[in-house]
């Protein structure tokens, strides 16, 4: 996406977007994208497995990261895999619910809400440089003078996406212990339902800051090392489970288990090595719901008030 792009799609976010969104936002399933990795000879009457995205990068990004990995998975399944994406963590939820897709990658955040909203399962989760763990990022354009959260005060930010933990969850809980809300902290927010998208855009200073996924933003800094001279990250926040792989409860028990195998396989053989690479991921491990307790319980606060597990709201300043 040109710079001119993004500047035109974040101007209308600006004029258009509503800084306080509904909880679990509007849901529309036009238009998928969608890519088709084909079973190995003899296996066409094999139904395609869906395995559904959000474009948390770009489309064009999400295609080239997850492609090997529909490959894989055609071939160790055989039969044919469908890479579905769409543009926000709602609708891959509704995929999952209403059973239009098998599998899907999502954050932890839209998985508490899918877990809460028709049981959403575990299947496994990634290892990223040894760790089951990410953070949130607060980042900020590289000249910029700000230091900590405190400094972008009535300035500009981009959330990412209404159900990201990293990209909206946990800042929005963090300014709740504050006595603060988005709106009443910053002048305006934006959401950009794309983290490449919010790093673009405090690179480019469309915004004065962003909160993104820290394993998103090491992985956007290693493919385009550019933006690391154009962002910086002034705070992170505590570490959270890592965004996991999911299955809806009523998938298929034979698929599921062999879908879970498949995963926890993958770092055993050359082309599962290659399909991890693309993702800078390790290995996948089994995973279990306690490790997403403190988004859990971030969400049910910020919900209704509910009680929920104890959560640091402490952000470390990086320097």
């Amino acid at each position: 996406m040109t710079r001119d792009l993004i500047a035109l799609v974040l101007l209308g976010a600006l004029l258009l977007a509503s800084c306080s969104p509904p909880a679990y936002p509007y849901v529309r399933l036009a238009e998928p994208q969608e890519a088709v990795t084909p079973a190995p000879a003899g296996n066409t009457l094999k139904l395609p497995l869906r395995l559904a995205v959000a474009a948390v990068v770009s489309p064009t990004a999400t295609l080239e990261a997850y492609g090997p990995l529909a490959d894989y998975l055609a071939a160790r399944l055989r039969r044919p895999v469908k890479l579905i994406q769409r543009p926000t963590y709602a609708e891959i939820n509704e995929l999952l619910r209403s059973g239009q897709a098998d599998v899907a990658f999502v954050c932890g955040g839209a998985f508490v809400e899918g877990e809460r909203d028709f049981g959403m399962e575990l299947l496994v989760a990634p290892v990223v440089r040894g760790q089951t763990v990410y953070r949130a990022y607060l980042i900020v354009p590289r000249v910029s003078e700000a230091a900590s959260l405190a400094d972008l005060r009535g300035k500009t930010l981009a959330f990412t996406d209404p159900l990201s933990n990293s990209g909206r969850l946990a800042l929005e809980y963090r300014l709740s212990r504050m006595g603060e809300s988005p709106d009443t902290f910053f002048h305006q927010t934006i959401y950009t339902y794309s983290h490449d998208n919010s790093i673009r855009a405090v690179a480019d200073h469309l915004v004065d800051g962003a909160v993104v996924d820290s394993l998103i933003y090491d992985y956007t800094i290693a493919r385009s090392p550019h933006f690391s001279t154009q962002t910086r990250v002034i705070e992170q926040s505590p570490p959270y489970g890592v965004p996991p792989v999911v299955v809806h409860p009523q998938l298929n028990a034979a698929l599921k288990e062999e879908l879970r195998r498949v995963f926890l396989e993958m770092s055993q053989d050359e082309q599962g090595k290659a399909a991890l690479a693309h993702l800078l991921v390790d290995r996948f491990v089994p995973i279990g719901p306690e490790a997403y307790a403190s988004i859990r319980g971030m969400a049910a606060q910020l919900r209704h008030g509910e009680t929920g597990a104890a959560v640091s709201a402490e952000w470390e300043q990086i320097r």
